[in-house]
């Protein structure tokens, strides 16, 4: 990996960062901070200086927005989850985005099981997603208000994961393996 291609990261990881910390206190993401973002790497897209084509960072935006939709339609994650992934491909490409959303799906899955093993709720986790799963397979007989309550109901852990910390760490991850 070379200085230019990590220095081409830089604002995204920031951002990542900054989504993080606040995401872990207050359970939110600014609005400021990813439309901010998003707006820049498109800008970026124009100039010289980019990093990907006007077109890869609009598709990137669109495919970073339609990826977590499903689960924010669900009560799974917040909007503010949508917007950070729609900002993730702003900046990376609709390919980046895809790894950077699949790599963080693990790292999540890897912190609530140990969240859930860590308070004693493992059991209740697995019962919760069986529950889910049996909803969502069934979402046309039972209803998408339905599914989306159960999901509200059905939490395996006491708080909910801050979704930009596996977002941060799939980015950082593609960073030092790119």
């Amino acid at each position: 990996m070379n200085y230019s291609e990590l220095l081409s990261g830089l604002p995204l990881l920031v951002t990542l960062a900054i989504a993080s910390v606040v995401d872990l206190r207050q359970r939110r993401i600014p609005n400021w901070l990813t439309l901010g973002s998003a707006v820049s790497a498109i800008v970026l897209s124009f100039t010289p200086l980019r990093i990907i084509t006007p077109s890869d960072a609009l598709l990137g935006l669109i495919l970073g927005f339609s990826l977590p939709l499903i689960q924010y339609l669900l009560g799974a994650m917040g909007g503010g989850d949508v917007k950070m992934f729609a900002t993730i491909g702003a900046w990376t490409g609709p390919a980046g985005v895809l790894w950077i959303f699949l790599v963080a799906a693990i790292v999540g899955m890897v912190i609530v099981l140990t969240q859930a093993v860590a308070q004693g709720r493992l059991r209740i986790l697995a019962r919760n997603s069986a529950v889910l799963t049996l909803n969502i397979t069934h979402y046309a007989e039972v209803g998408l208000s339905h599914v989306r309550e159960t999901g509200k109901s059905c939490k395996g852990v006491e708080k909910p994961l801050p979704y930009a910390i596996p977002a941060l760490a799939a980015a950082l991850l593609g960073t030092i393996f790119a």
